[in-house]
């Protein structure tokens, strides 16, 4: 039988991306259940306490931590080789979020990209991503810390995923089902809170 990626969502902006190999690695730790495996990745896009709460988290000597400090000097932004992904920061701000203390991540894991957009607007990045063929991008939505959805309906048509996933759309809700269902994206895909994804 072959082993595949699975992704956990958490709720809000929280997740947790089980490689094919058995790597765990935590996306902005905040929310939900699920937090039982020890990390071997942690992925901070910034420092506000609905994505960093990693005390959350089975930490062990070995896991290796990034954060937003770590991933970019608010020009360049780095990407990094760790547990069997290609990891690539990327720009994520908007008037509630400083750019140079924002990312996103662009994580390629198992022969797939994965864009974990962190608290963002339109970027100007965004105009080059369609060429990347993301299979995945999750976009922030609740509309007054993040995006609209209207405006992340615009974002998936600019960076063209072939699956676009509402996340962030209440900061004090696992999910508000009612502004999720705002997305018109022709591709987005609802992920439940509790649900796991095998990727593929």
């Amino acid at each position: 039988m072959k082993h595949m990626a699975k992704l956990l969502y958490q709720g809000h902006a929280s997740f947790r991306l089980t490689t094919a190999s058995g790597k765990v690695i935590y996306i902005d730790p905040f929310a939900g259940e699920g937090y039982d495996k020890p990390a071997d990745l942690v992925l901070i896009t910034h420092e506000h306490f609905d994505h960093n709460a990693i005390d959350k988290v089975p930490l062990t000597s070995r896991t290796i931590q990034i954060r937003s400090k770590d991933a970019t000097n608010g020009v360049d932004y780095y990407d990094f080789d760790y547990c069997d992904c290609h990891i690539q920061a990327v720009p994520a701000y908007n008037s509630h979020h400083d750019r140079k203390e924002c990312v996103g991540y662009l994580v390629d894991v198992d022969g797939l990209k994965l864009y974990f957009a962190g608290d963002t607007a339109t970027t100007d990045y965004m105009k080059e991503m369609a060429d990347l063929h993301i299979d995945y991008a999750f976009l922030p939505i609740d509309g007054f810390y993040t995006m609209s959805p209207e405006e992340a309906t615009e974002c998936a048509k600019l960076i063209a995923p072939k699956h676009m996933v509402p996340i962030h759309s209440n900061p004090a809700m696992l999910q508000d089902m009612k502004q999720t269902m705002k997305v018109t994206y022709e591709r987005a895909m609802l992920m439940r809170p509790g649900m796991e994804l095998p990727l593929e």
